[in-house]
């Protein structure tokens, strides 16, 4: 009875906090394309995976982690959305932040990819962005910063699993059954093979859809296998900054995998592979021809910050 009463306690909890998350929709300026933002709250939570969870890797680890408040997107940032950074004709000078003076012609934008990276699997209409480098989802970042005057940027890694698990300490958001996936995510056995639009699943107690399957995101933390071993015993917001292109922690599995692959705690690494099949020498700084199955999310500081602290972020963070 008392095991029964603790559970109903917790599922209340988890209720609450769903309801108590506030969201904002914005839209990018000059254009109809509209997104959608949750305020998670601040707190600790254990980060990383038991010993005896299923699919667990030797780097999952397990330390508790503090992470301030942030803004974070409901769903994968889409292609509607990054088609207003990769063409200048879609872009316009409106801006949010008269003062910076921005200019759509004095961007730098993606290059034509020379042919479909996506392999006919959809893109207008709400498909998850995919195929681009770590570096074009910083300067998407960057870009929409510019046109708003708020501060976008990738998750942390601690940020990105705090915000999956959503006060869960379950192998899933949704509990420890992969056989409830299906109600939650777009993997291996549901997927056909391909990603599919966001936000058509149940979302976490948070209120974010695709945390888990549909295609995994790019966080902003360099990739260390040793990463736990890192935090100190009293780790707030931490971060790994990057030191070259790659390896950058990915998270959330995708539509090509396995429920254990899509757990809150999975964490794998960009692999220099995604442009083998890139002609250019040297390799694009845009694309990953091999990578349809990677995408992003966004997260908006609550900290107002100036063009020039802005711009040196992204100069620290983005290597070549």
């Amino acid at each position: 009875m008392r095991l029964f009463l603790l559970l109903l306690c917790f599922l209340n909890w988890l209720a609450a906090m769903a309801q108590s998350v506030r969201t904002e929709q914005k839209t990018v300026p000059g254009s109809a394309v509209n997104f959608e933002l949750a305020l998670i709250p601040g707190g600790q939570f254990i980060m990383g995976s038991s010993e005896n969870e299923p699919g667990r890797a030797d780097d999952e680890g397990r330390h508790q982690v503090y992470v301030d408040s942030f803004w974070i997107g409901i769903r994968e940032v889409t292609f509607d959305e990054l088609f207003l950074f990769q063409f200048r004709n879609l872009d316009s000078d409106a801006s949010n932040e008269h003062a910076s003076g921005f200019k759509a012609d004095a961007v730098a934008r993606p290059s034509p990819p020379y042919y479909d990276f996506t392999y006919g699997r959809g893109k207008a209409g709400g498909f998850p962005a995919t195929t681009m480098t770590q570096q074009c989802a910083l300067r998407y970042c960057q870009w929409l910063s510019d046109k708003t005057g708020e501060f976008y940027r990738l998750p942390t890694e601690a940020e990105w699993e705090y915000a999956c698990r959503a006060g869960t300490q379950t192998v899933y958001s949704w509990g420890d059954d992969p056989k409830m996936a299906s109600e939650f995510a777009w993997f291996y056995d549901n997927s056909a093979g391909s990603y599919q639009k966001t936000g058509l699943k149940k979302p976490n107690p948070w209120g974010l859809y695709d945390m888990h399957g549909n295609v995994a995101e790019y966080c902003l933390d360099f990739y260390v296998p040793d990463y736990f071993a890192r935090l100190d015993s009293n780790s707030n917001n931490p971060l790994i900054l990057p030191i070259k292109k790659h390896s950058r922690t990915v998270r959330g599995g995708c539509f090509e995998d396995y429920p254990e692959a899509i757990r809150s705690a999975d964490r794998r690494k960009s692999d220099p592979k995604w442009q083998a099949r890139d002609p250019q020498i040297p390799k694009s700084k845009w694309w990953n021809p091999e990578s349809p199955f990677v995408g992003f999310r966004l997260v908006r500081e609550l900290k107002k910050y100036s063009k020039a602290e802005r711009d040196a972020f992204f100069e620290k963070v983005i290597k070549d």
